[in-house]
Order: structure tokens, then sequence, then C-alpha cells
């Protein structure tokens, strides 16, 4: 006869049940595949909404907009896509430099060498 084999547990450490140590940057590679495999949006909504909404308001001098929410999911869209590509304009200059860290004067290189229209100003 064999013997029964133990329960998958975790261990128990003298305060209750251990958590996962992981080694440095393994959490950050996890959470990058995670984001690459999804095709959510990023930035919440609501808070989207209401910078559209706050800037929008600056350039009407005070008129207030109605906004449907198809237009304010397309601009989101675009916004996060942006930023998403300038992300990565920037990272492939910190890493030119020889660096991992992300610094602003990668993403102002970014925006430079993308020229007046790509960079947005």
């Amino acid at each position: 006869m064999c013997s029964p084999s133990p329960p998958l547990t975790s261990p128990v450490g003298p305060s209750g049940p251990r958590r996962r140590r992981y080694r440095p940057g393994q959490r950050a590679l996890l959470e990058i595949r995670k984001y690459q495999r999804s095709t959510d949006l990023l930035i919440r909504r609501l808070p989207f909404a209401r910078v559209v909404r706050e800037i929008c308001l600056n350039y009407t001098r005070g008129v207030d907009f109605h906004w449907q929410a198809m237009a304010l999911l397309a601009l989101q869209e675009a916004a996060e896509a942006f930023l998403v590509h300038l992300l990565e304009d920037s990272y492939l200059c910190a890493i030119h430099a020889k660096r991992v860290t992300l610094f602003p004067k990668d993403m102002q290189l970014a925006r430079r060498i993308r020229g007046l229209h790509e960079g947005l100003g």
C-alpha cells in the first residue's frame, strides 16, 4: 500500500501562510507580459473623461460641451496608443545610452526625433 501524499498547501510560518518571494525584476516582467497580452484600456474611463472635459472648458472659454461616450472612448484609445508608442521610443533612447532607467531627457529626445507633427509640438 502507498502512503497518502501530503496536501498541496503553501508553507506556514509562525504568523500564518508565507507569501511568495519573487526575485528582483521578476515581478516587473510578469506585469509587462500581463499588459502585453491584454487589450484593455489602462487609464480609468471616468478620470480620463474628467480631464478631457476640463481641458475642453479651458479652450471653449467656459462653454460646457456634451461628450458622447464613444467620442471619449475613441479619444482615450488614441491617447493611450500615443503614450505607449512614446514610451517605447523613449526606452529605445535609454537603451541606446546604455541605461535601463528611463529619464525625462529620453522622452524629450524621442519627441524631438519624431518631429513637429508626430511629437505634438
